[in-house]
């Protein structure tokens, strides 16, 4: 009897292991359809529907995103520069683009672990309101040192980073087709020695 006991507790804890791991990397590498890239720039159409599988849903709660219905916000992350690299604090970046096709939009800069960077430098997001424009299109300046820059997401602190592009109210044709996203380029720039 114990035998049989000590069987089914391995049995048990075997089974709970495996479908809590499989869990695990399926919410971890969440791929798992739904996914759309353009420029560089990636959105899981599944974010916010009301029709989102328990793994989306299960990642969104991991991440904190809070995401909204997808007839209020498109979420596009980015986390490597237009040739492909990583995007790191040591480097400096120049984002340009032009306005984007929703009633508010914004991009914020988090940290390695999702977080904003840990600095007092109050520049760790520019939105529709506050970016400063030249003939309809503009450029953010992405690094550790403002410099002369008008606009300027600060990577002090940040280690390796990625950006979020929020777009409240997209226009009907983004939100059918988030491949129409106007081009942001990110472009980089410099970086420091040995980075």
């Amino acid at each position: 009897m114990a035998k049989f006991l000590l069987f089914w507790l391995a049995a048990l804890v075997a089974g709970t292991a495996l479908g809590l791991g499989s869990a695990w990397v399926a919410v971890s590498q969440l791929s798992l359809g739904g996914r759309v890239t353009v420029g560089g720039w990636s959105t899981n159409l599944n974010t916010g529907a009301a029709a989102a599988d328990p793994y989306t849903r299960a990642a969104v709660a991991r991440d904190g995103l809070l995401a909204l219905a997808r007839s209020e916000t498109i979420y596009f992350n980015r986390d490597a520069d237009d040739g492909g690299a990583l995007l790191d604090a040591k480097c400096t970046y120049r984002l340009a683009g032009a306005d984007l096709p929703a009633r508010w939009w914004s991009i914020t800069l988090y940290d390695e672990t999702q977080f904003l960077a840990r600095n007092a430098d109050g520049a760790h997001s520019l939105d529709a309101t506050r970016m400063v424009r030249d003939g309809g299109r503009y450029m953010v300046t992405i690094g550790p040192e403002r410099g002369d820059a008008v606009n300027w997401l600060s990577t002090r602190n940040a280690g390796p980073f990625s950006l979020t592009l929020r777009l409240y109210n997209p226009d009907p044709a983004l939100r059918a087709d988030p491949r129409r996203l106007p081009p942001l380029t990110v472009e980089k720039i410099a970086c420091a020695e040995g980075a």
